[in-house]
C-alpha cells in the first residue's frame, strides 16, 4: 500500500460523475411507473455519494482532502446520517419486494435492517460527540448484522428457485455481495477494536470526557488537510471509500433500481 494516498482521493473525484449518472438515471424513471421508495432512497444516497466523493472525509482525527467547511466531519456526517439509513431501506425494502409475502421472517429481517441502521447511527454520532473509538466498533457491528441478515433472506429466496431470471441475478448479487462484505467487516471489526485498544492504553478515556460542545465545535471547523495512507485507514480505509461511494454499492443500486425499480 503506497504511503501517500493522494491520487486515489482525486480519482475519487470521478465517482461523482458516476453517481451523478445514477441520480439522472433514477430521476428519470417515470413517476407513474416507478417504485417511489425504491427512487426516493437510491436517489439520497447517489446525492451523498457524489458529495463525498468530491468531499472526503474520515471522521478518526478530522481528516481531510480539502480544507473547507464542506469537508467538516460534521457536515459529512448529517448528509451520511440520511444516505445511510436511506440506502438500508433502500435495500430492505427491495427484498421484500423480492420477497413477496413468501416469509415473514424475511419480511422481518427487512425490518430489523433498518431499525440496526438507526441504532448505529446512535453509536457513530456519540462516538464523534465523545471522542470514544469503541462506539465506532459498536456502529460496524450493527453494519455486519443487517448484512447477515440481509445475505441469508437472499440465499433463502434463491434457493427455492425465483419465478423471474431478473429476480434471480439480484438474489445472487446479494449473496455475493455478502460473501465479500461479511468477511471484510471482521477484519474492519479488528482495525476497530484495535484502534479502541489503543486509545485506551493511551488515556484515551480522559481524553474522552471533553465537553460535547468542544467536540461539536471541532467536527465543525477543525480539518487536518492530509493524504498519508496511515491517516485514512490504511488499505481498509480506501478500499472503504471506492467500494461505498462508487463500485458496489451505488453499482448494485442502480442495477436493483433498472431491474425492479418499476411497478
Amino acid at each position: 500500500m503506497p504511503n501517500d494516498v493522494k491520487p486515489f482521493l482525486w480519482l475519487l473525484k470521478l465517482g461523482a460523475l458516476a453517481n451523478v449518472y445514477f441520480l439522472v438515471s433514477a430521476l428519470g424513471i417515470p413517476a407513474d411507473d416507478a417504485e417511489t421508495s425504491l427512487v426516493v432512497s437510491g436517489s439520497v444516497l447517489f446525492a451523498v455519494s457524489a458529495w463525498r466523493c468530491v468531499f472526503p472525509n474520515r471522521y478518526e482525527g478530522n481528516v481531510v482532502l480539502h480544507d473547507n467547511v464542506m469537508s467538516s466531519a460534521f457536515v459529512t456526517r448529517v448528509l451520511a446520517t440520511f444516505s445511510e439509513v436511506a440506502y438500508v431501506y433502500f435495500f430492505a425494502y427491495a427484498l421484500s419486494l423480492m420477497n413477496s409475502g413468501q416469509a415473514a421472517w424475511i419480511d422481518a429481517v427487512a425490518i430489523g435492517m433498518v431499525a440496526a441502521a438507526g441504532v448505529s447511527q446512535c453509536f457513530v454520532w456519540t462516538a464523534i460527540l465523545t471522542g470514544r473509538y469503541r462506539l465506532y466498533v459498536y456502529e460496524e457491528i450493527g453494519w455486519f448484522l443487517l448484512f447477515a441478515g440481509h445475505t441469508a433472506g437472499c440465499a433463502w429466496l434463491l434457493a427455492q428457485g425465483p419465478a423471474h431470471e431478473a429476480v434471480a441475478t439480484l438474489l445472487w448479487i446479494g449473496v455475493v455481495f455478502g460473501a465479500g462484505y461479511l468477511p471484510w467487516q471482521l477484519f474492519h471489526l479488528r482495525f476497530l477494536v484495535r484502534n479502541a485498544n489503543e486509545q485506551d492504553a493511551g488515556g484515551g478515556s480522559a481524553l474522552a470526557e471533553a465537553d460535547i460542545g468542544q467536540r461539536v465545535r471541532g467536527a465543525l471547523f477543525e480539518r487536518r488537510r492530509s493524504t498519508a495512507s496511515e491517516d485514512w485507514g490504511g488499505i481498509i480505509g480506501v478500499t472503504w471509500m471506492a467500494c461505498y461511494w462508487v463500485f458496489v454499492i451505488p453499482v448494485w443500486m442502480h442495477v436493483i433500481l433498472q431491474t425492479i425499480g418499476f411497478h
